[in-house]
């Protein structure tokens, strides 16, 4: 995933998705030149106005959904997502590769075809060595940042060190021909497809790759090319890559001559810049920064600024976890007490109210991609229930209430930080709750809670999606294979259920995504009995683009302007 401060985290996380997906009021080409409607345009420059740098803008350190926003510019990968509006772009489709994958039988091995016609920007061709090279440089110690899946998934990768230190490769990774590329998987993986439009999937010659410097100007397969990598992605310059050709390449639109990505503004600048249109800003977009809600407030008294709102949502959860091991919350009825206590409206009034957040009563992300089912384990209302909740902690022996300690990070930031915990420990109280706020730093706040041996009771978190698959949404928090007992754990409750292991495995050997998304559903509801952890809500995007923005795509899958397909007047 790639990262944004401003977008809820996964806590702990080495990097964070900069997608955000869901419903999405989105623009697709009209008629006319008025508006984001408008017919779009080939030519001019886009500004991208961002807090984050785009820094180690090397495709082995890009952790990414889709393949990420800019990074999709300059790097093409064997699938992508697909570039429309709404839930059909959820979907994976074909990018380098003829299509989305022949998976074996039991989803073990999966083969890949290259397009005719492949091209970098110096006008070589594209190999299946180049991008098997690609995939074997992220292992180098010094180009790590990327997902973890490479390691666990393809076989014999578990110690595999980089082609820096064992030149040899993977035997998993086979390339027969120029054309044909074939992955050998230590168990069945249906998702394989999405996993494919990672940004490791890019192609790298071997003999352009200059290792850790490659960032500063890496090769492009994509439609633009680095021309300026100022301060390690402070400062990014793309143009037109010559050699690109939208004969193999039906996804990005490439419309804009140049891509000016400038970063390290403050949020309430770009807002500001592009609020008002000045000059270049009147073409400028933002990949990272949202709206807040008085500034939602200000916009909504004027229609164009209004007109000029994309909305979108990532399939996210805000949650309340548990440590299963520490008292009281080894007992299910103090758990299921505390899910009945949750007053919803006051945690979605914390998080900014009802445009910017969504009352979750299910871990899984309320799209149909990831398997979302509307149920809810514990029926309180959106006020929660505090007369069910007194009766559950009096058979769990607290008939005169308790006090437990909520921890949270100082910073409202990733919307784990006092504002949502007041909203917590008020919901409580009426249940005779009552909840101690212990606030930590950010940093030492999530080393905190994925550590095993420092992890407390009872504390804020958050999940995003790697793709939208209820896989990497379910297996990461709830796989009791996954604990992590020396390094960043994210399976709090420290659930080690046999039988879940079991059925995760069971839906992964599935390929058919939409079979696959309703029995992640079923597993959700399933789990959600057992008050492992409590949903709170599902985080809603609002993001301004500058008034001579045309041709504003959002799907479901990112939820925010796809660069790839705008236009400026």
């Amino acid at each position: 995933m790639s990262r944004s401060p401003r977008i809820p985290r996964r806590i702990g996380a080495a990097a964070v998705t900069v997608a955000l997906a869901g419903g999405a009021a989105a623009c697709g080409p009209k008629s006319g030149d008025a508006g984001a409607d408008a017919a779009p345009h080939r030519g001019g420059t886009l500004t991208i106005l961002n807090q984050d740098p785009q820094d180690r803008f090397d495709p082995a350190r890009e952790y990414t959904s889709g393949g990420g926003n800019v990074p999709s510019l300059v790097f093409r990968t064997l699938t992508t997502r697909a570039r429309v509006n709404g839930a059909p772009g959820t979907k994976v489709v074909p990018d380098l590769a003829t299509d989305t994958g022949t998976p074996s039988k039991d989803a073990t091995v999966w083969t890949y075809h290259l397009k005719d016609g492949l091209k970098y920007e110096d006008g070589s061709p594209i190999t299946s060595g180049d991008i098997k090279y690609g995939i074997e440089r992220s292992f180098a110690p010094e180009l790590s940042g990327g997902p973890p899946y490479f390691r666990d998934w393809l076989v014999g990768a578990e110690n595999y060190q980089g082609p820096y230190k064992d030149s040899k490769g993977l035997d998993s990774i086979e390339t027969p021909d120029a054309r044909t590329i074939v992955f050998h998987l230590n168990k069945p993986e249906g998702d394989f497809p999405y996993l494919a439009t990672a940004t490791q999937f890019a192609p790298v010659p071997k003999a352009k790759d200059t290792g850790v410097k490659y960032a500063e100007h890496p090769i492009s397969s994509g439609p633009y090319e680095v021309v300026k990598n100022e301060n390690d992605g402070a400062h990014l310059v793309l143009k037109r890559n010559p050699y690109w050709s939208s004969k193999t390449d039906d996804q990005r639109k490439a419309y804009p001559d140049t891509i000016d990505v400038q970063s390290g503004l403050d949020p309430a600048v770009i807002n500001q810049r592009l609020s008002t249109g000045s000059g270049a800003d009147a073409a400028a977009v933002t990949t990272d920064t949202n709206l807040g809600p008085s500034e939602l407030a200000q916009i909504g008294n004027d229609k164009e600024l209004a007109g000029r709102v994309g909305t979108g949502h990532f399939g996210y959860t805000n949650y309340l976890a548990f440590n299963t091991k520490v008292k009281p919350f080894d007992n299910p009825k103090v758990r299921e007490a505390i899910a009945y206590a949750v007053n919803r409206t006051s945690v979605v009034n914390a998080a900014g109210g009802s445009s910017l957040a969504e009352a979750a009563t299910t871990f899984l992300p309320n799209q149909p991609t990831f398997g979302y089912t509307p149920y809810d384990p514990f029926p309180a209302g959106p006020n929660g229930d505090p007369a069910k909740a007194k009766e559950l902690l009096k058979e769990a022996g607290y008939p005169n209430g308790l006090t437990v300690t909520l921890t949270h990070s100082s910073s409202n930031a990733d919307q784990y930080g006092p504002d949502i915990a007041t909203a917590v420990q008020d919901g409580l109280k009426a249940a005779g709750i009552t909840v101690k706020l212990n606030a930590l730093q950010q940093s030492g706040y999530r080393q905190a809670v994925t550590s095993v041996s420092s992890e407390p009771g009872f504390f804020l978190s958050g999940w995003g999606a790697d793709w939208p698959s209820g896989g990497p949404f379910l297996a990461p928090i709830f796989d009791g294979r996954q604990i992590v007992t020396n390094g960043s754990n994210f399976n709090s409750a420290q659930l080690n259920d046999p039988s879940v292991n079991d059925e995760i495995d069971a839906i992964n050997k599935i390929t058919d995504h939409a079979t696959a998304a309703k029995q992640w559903g079923a597993l959700d509801q399933r789990i959600g009995r057992q008050a492992l952890v409590v949903p709170l809500f599902h985080p809603v995007y609002k993001r301004l683009y500058g008034k001579d923005i045309r041709n504003v795509v959002i799907s479901d899958w990112t939820g925010v302007l796809d660069v790839s397909q705008v236009a400026v007047k």
